[in-house]
């Protein structure tokens, strides 16, 4: 937070307190006598010729039954839920799992059959498959893999390569990408632990 927005928010303050004070029909000595601050200070925190504290604030959260984030004006945390759009190309539908852009990449994709014989591609980066539902067939060069749900597979995309599904039904995975080429990293037991 810059200089000027923390000077804002702290100036937002004491109107805040008295427009919450005056909703709920509160004096200034009544909300002095339950929290134990003087009125006077109060008169001031409201004005915004007092600074608010902690020791101030937390005590005026309690009595008026607001979390303290309300009496400052934080932010709004953003919304937890990845609310990602299905796209389709070609014979694939993916959602994107990640918003930001970067390194890492994090794809949920649901490959339908395809026509025709597998055309085999390379292009810069590293991907991770991990197969959620339905068989994976996954081209790497000369090697021909066959993948089931729980199965992952790892490799360099410089390597020419295809996937899709083993069969005639539509595979669920998920996928990793790291366009510098970028490796995952799993760990199959925390440190420290042995067999």
């Amino acid at each position: 937070m810059t200089d000027d927005a923390y000077e804002r928010v702290l100036g937002e303050v004491g109107p805040r307190l008295r427009r919450l004070r005056q909703e709920r029909s509160v004096t200034l000595a009544a909300l002095s006598e339950v929290t134990g601050i003087s009125v006077s200070t109060l008169s001031r925190l409201e004005s915004g010729r007092r600074r608010a504290t902690l020791e101030l604030l937390l005590p005026l959260a309690r009595a008026h039954q607001v979390p303290l984030d309300e009496l400052v004006g934080a932010p709004e945390v953003g919304d937890p839920r990845v609310r990602a759009v299905p796209q389709r190309r070609a014979h694939m539908t993916f959602v994107p799992l990640t918003r930001q852009p970067g390194a890492l990449q994090a794809f949920k994709l649901v490959v339908d059959p395809v026509p025709g014989p597998p055309e085999q591609r390379t292009h810069e980066g590293y991907e991770w498959l991990y197969v959620l539902s339905g068989r994976l067939r996954l081209l790497l060069a000369d090697r021909d893999v066959e993948l089931r749900a729980g199965e992952a597979a790892e490799f360099d995309t410089r390597l020419p390569h295809w996937f899709g599904p083993a069969d005639d039904k539509p595979v669920e995975l998920l996928s990793l990408f790291g366009r510098q080429g970028e490796r995952m990293h799993v760990r199959a037991r925390p440190r420290g632990r042995s067999e």
